[in-house]
């Protein structure tokens, strides 16, 4: 066999070339397959970590249905206003308890299924997977080492060969007997037989390795078939647990009639409930405390018309006024007290006020608006003017007026005749002591002032002392009089 020659090697599958010493590297079809076993066990290693992932899943689930079942795990806040029997919301809830510790139990059990029935059918078809993968590497790398060792021989023989036909060449065929080429080329084909022979068997070792990988890989695809089924009936048993769990639950609560829990309630707290039957209640029936007391009795109350006290206004307004027992005049709105706070929009103290007798439908009163009013705090001292429905009502209202300031003489009237003709007729001798009670009761002198100024205390001075002779003393038991030492300036006495 000349080396003069030599063409490539064509591989075809596992077919070695007719070369003595082919380029082909024995190990190629075996680590092929030993790296296919490889992926295998790889597949099986992420089933075996899928279903560790789930059974810890489950683990955690069964805790935090724990946690679930601690959120009613105590009875119900107030509970006595539910049904304690079944059929109810208290039932209800106890349902609640009851599935949801099933389903703690339910993972924890699917925990442990998984643990000892599933993974230990991945976990050995591992094992099984990694021992093929043992066998194909070091059954093939063995027989690779043989072949390997027998090339190197033969390789060793044919350079030698070589060497001896090149020296026969240049000898002219004087060689040693061990040198003869003819002897060199039959130990070659001795060791390129053997050679030969170890190559077959290691392709026979492969073929045969390959022909059991389609019934291995089958094994395999079954077992995985089979751990699927264990984890589908465990994990899908599970799963249609919780749902025939939770469906239970649903129908616990569907079952409670929607009245249930309010007849039940009207059966036990109806006595403390409201009575629809009952009236409603009204203001007019219902009586307090101090509410006849005197001091909530007017002396007298009702409309009357008041001149504005803006100098600018020329008309008159209507208001509710009442005199108190506490000596107040007040001044409302109207006499409605529910649809606001009645609260004064003029307060005048009655003993610190001046009165004056009313003439015909109208009497005036001098004072100081106490009411803390917007309007008391701009005007302060100020003389109103009141005009009443008739004469007669005036005079109910002079008169209580009078009672609330505690006056006790006789009341002056106002004269609707001039002042000249007041002068000019004949009056009795001045009581002193009746003036002074009137005065101190806090009765003005004896003409109204008409207009809406203050009563001038010179007025009042000129007088007293037109009449302060007997014989020009008025005969009208009514009419005003003064002492003659009266001050300029009339200070009312509470």
């Amino acid at each position: 066999m000349s080396g003069d020659t030599q063409t490539m090697p064509l591989r075809q599958g596992t077919t070695m070339s007719e070369e003595a010493v082919p380029d082909i590297d024995p190990t190629t079809t075996a680590g092929l397959l030993a790296e296919r076993l490889q992926a295998w066990k790889h597949a099986v290693g992420y089933l075996e970590n899928y279903v560790e992932a789930l059974e810890k899943v489950h683990k955690v689930h069964s805790k935090e249905y724990e946690k679930v079942l601690k959120t009613i795990s105590h009875p119900l806040k107030e509970g006595a206003h539910f049904d304690q029997g079944l059929g109810g919301v208290a039932g209800f809830f106890e349902n609640m308890r009851v599935n949801t510790q099933a389903l703690v139990n339910s993972n924890s059990e699917t925990e442990k299924t998984l643990k000892g029935s599933v993974l230990p059918i991945l976990e050995r078809l591992h094992k099984e997977i990694k021992a093929k993968h043992k066998e194909v590497t070091h059954g093939v790398e063995k027989g690779a080492k043989e072949i390997e060792k027998a090339r190197n021989t033969t390789q060793k023989h044919i350079e030698l060969l070589g060497q001896q036909t090149a020296a026969f060449e240049s000898t002219g065929g004087k060689l040693n007997p061990s040198d003869d080429p003819y002897v060199v080329q039959r130990g070659v084909i001795y060791r390129l037989n053997k050679q030969i022979i170890e190559e077959n068997n290691h392709r026979n070792d492969l073929i045969n390795i390959q022909d059991s990988f389609k019934d291995f890989e089958a094994h395999v695809i079954q077992v995985i078939q089979q751990a699927m089924d264990a984890l589908n009936q465990v994990a899908g048993g599970q799963a249609e647990k919780t749902r025939a769990l939770y469906t239970d639950m649903l129908g616990a609560a569907q079952r409670i009639p929607g009245d249930f829990e309010w007849k039940g309630f009207i059966q036990r707290e109806g006595h403390r409930l409201v009575d629809p039957n009952e009236p409603p209640r009204s203001v007019d029936a219902i009586v307090f405390p101090n509410q006849n007391h005197s001091s909530t009795k007017p002396l007298i109350e009702g409309s009357l018309e008041r001149k504005s006290r803006n100098k600018l206004s020329w008309g008159t307004q209507s208001g509710y006024y009442v005199v108190t027992p506490s000596k107040y005049l007040h001044e409302f709105k109207d006499d409605d007290n529910l649809r606001h706070d009645p609260k004064p929009e003029l307060s005048i103290y009655l003993p610190d006020a001046v009165i004056s007798a009313p003439t015909g439908e109208k009497f005036h009163i001098k004072g100081k608006d106490k009411s803390k009013s917007f309007s008391s705090k701009l005007t302060g001292t100020s003389e109103l003017h009141f005009h009443a429905h008739s004469a007669a009502e005036a005079q109910k209202w002079f008169d209580a007026i009078r009672i609330a300031a505690g006056a006790t003489g006789p009341a002056y009237e106002s004269n609707p005749s001039s002042p000249e003709a007041s002068m000019s007729e004949t009056k009795p001798p001045l009581d002193t002591g009746a003036a002074q009670k009137e005065q101190e009761a806090g009765i003005t002198g004896g003409e109204t002032v008409t207009s809406p100024t203050e009563i001038s205390p010179t007025v009042t001075r000129q007088n007293t002392l037109k009449n302060s002779t007997p014989a020009a003393a008025s005969t009208d038991p009514a009419a005003p009089a003064a002492p003659a030492a009266a001050d300029e300036k009339k200070t009312p006495v509470a």
